[in-house]
């Protein structure tokens, strides 16, 4: 993303095109196009919202041959990341902890799942005190 823009939320349209590219690389709006499923959307749609990405500085393009080659320019953690706070201020009173206990509720995480992410978290936890612990020792 350019430097300098507001970060602009993604619609949904905008949303698939910018995981095609994430996933495939570099596309024609035709290859785009082709990946849709049926009913496909017409070209000139695809086209104008692939622009309408490339002007809030998310998608560049190349010429080749006469048409224009798209590629992501936007990172997708950041969108990752952003649209996960999204979700947790929105609809979970900014809360991890409402959310993942919602998920919990709902059967859509399971304990063997939840023990795996208090690994993660334990593993993280001491790595970030042996770097702490590090940086704190004087120079020899």
């Amino acid at each position: 993303m350019k430097a300098g823009r507001k970060k602009q939320l993604l619609t949904e349209k905008e949303t698939e095109l910018m995981n095609m590219l994430w996933e495939r690389g570099p596309l024609f709006v035709r290859e785009m196009v082709d990946l849709f499923p049926e009913p496909k959307p017409h070209f000139n749609t695809v086209s104008t919202t692939i622009r309408i990405l490339e002007s809030k500085g998310y998608v560049d393009h190349e010429v080749l041959g006469g048409s224009h080659r798209f590629r992501a320019i936007a990172d997708r953690s950041e969108f990752r990341s952003r649209s996960l706070g999204e979700v947790i201020r929105n609809f979970f009173g900014n809360s991890y902890k409402v959310a993942i206990s919602s998920l919990i509720e709902e059967e859509k995480i399971s304990v063997d799942e939840v023990k795996e992410i208090l690994d993660i978290i334990e593993k993280k936890n001491s790595m970030d005190k042996t770097d702490s612990e590090e940086s704190e020792k004087p120079l020899p």
